[in-house]
């Protein structure tokens, strides 16, 4: 049975997962075009490529990051301290789109910038402790349609869930998500466009 939350006249669609609480708007009304958007992000945003410990080799993520946030929102992740970055008016009014739909407050947004096909996110779970026991995640997709995983992390018996990200959608995941599963994008076989991933989320201190 499919559940709807209504909230700012957007209708969040309740994905069936077990052990899982998530909801999935196909269109998040933002003030410009999605591809304007896209276009100032990829322009303006000051991305960096971390380095990440595989197999006992030092190899570049697959992917651009960026960290934003309130003064004392500071994430730690793969090892990785990151300091957030002051909020510009773009992103600000964007977070607020993305709390009244969400019915939430964040102070943090990770930026992930996927250039092409080969760019990736391994699976994992945003359960660090900074995000409390049962966190609140918002994930806006922007750009290139790429596929989104959910793997179980302690039953065999729950299928792999795989779930197309259109441009413009917003996935919200909370609950115990990230207590049970984790998730991640899959390199695409096929060349293509680059798309561009905000996650909001609260950090405490």
């Amino acid at each position: 049975m499919i559940e709807h939350l209504f909230h700012a006249q957007a209708t969040l669609e309740r994905i069936p997962l077990e052990d899982a609480e998530i909801y999935y708007l196909p269109k998040l009304p933002l003030a410009q075009p999605t591809e304007a958007v896209i276009d100032r992000l990829i322009d303006e945003v000051p991305w960096r490529a971390e380095n990440i410990v595989v197999w006992g080799k030092t190899i570049p993520q697959p992917r651009l990051i960026a960290w934003y946030g309130d003064k004392e929102a500071t994430y730690t992740y793969s090892g990785i301290r990151h300091d957030p970055l002051p909020w510009t008016d773009g992103l600000m009014e964007i977070k607020s789109r993305v709390e009244k739909v969400a019915d939430t407050n964040f102070n943090s947004v990770l930026l992930n910038y996927y250039r092409h096909h080969r760019d990736s996110m391994g699976l994992h779970s945003d359960d660090e402790s900074e995000l409390g026991r049962r966190p609140i995640i918002a994930s806006l997709s922007l750009g290139e349609e790429r596929t989104f995983l959910f793997k179980h992390k302690t039953r065999k018996d729950v299928k792999v869930l795989r779930l197309k990200l259109a441009s413009g959608s917003l996935l919200l995941m909370r609950g115990d998500t990230q207590h049970c599963w984790k998730h991640g994008i899959e390199k695409e076989k096929r060349p293509c466009g680059p798309r561009i991933n905000l996650t909001f989320r609260r950090i405490y201190s």
